[in-house]
């Protein structure tokens, strides 16, 4: 399997940006984890990180061709991109969304989603390992197929 790992606006900022939310994990470190991570599965694995929605969208919009699967961590994207909810259903590419941190136990307006309903599943609250938990689940459900 080709997986795209998507992470949105602010995400480069991961090890300084909250520690205490976040972890201490780089953003730089967290790709090679999760590239070693796929491969140990017999998997690919590319990450991309942008700031802005259109980068997004448009690597959404080349996934098909590209990829099996998504797993998106939309950053503040989660809660008002409408863009991206339409590039989703628009792809027929699954997709996970992950949060690193259990955005249930923080403020009130971290608690909608609406590009989850694209999605097939959200992962929250697992750190860094919401995104191995949404590889190893795509793999899972490509191997009972």
């Amino acid at each position: 399997m080709n997986f795209l790992i998507l992470n949105g606006p602010n995400l480069n900022l991961l090890g300084s940006r909250e520690p205490d939310v976040y972890g201490q994990t780089g953003y730089e470190a967290l790709c090679r984890e999760l590239k070693a991570r796929a491969k140990t599965m017999g998997c690919h694995a590319d990450c991309l990180q942008s700031n802005h929605e259109g980068a997004l969208i448009d690597a959404i919009h080349e996934a098909p061709s590209r990829y099996d699967a998504i797993i998106l961590n939309p950053g503040a994207f989660t809660h008002y991109s409408y863009a991206i909810l339409d590039a989703l259903k628009a792809v027929d590419v699954p997709c996970i969304e992950v949060h690193i941190s259990n955005v249930h136990r923080r403020e009130e307006f971290r608690h909608q989603s609406v590009t989850a309903p694209a999605c097939v599943g959200q992962i929250c609250g697992l750190g860094t390992y919401g995104y191995i938990a949404a590889m190893s689940y795509f793999v899972e459900r490509e191997n009972d197929a």
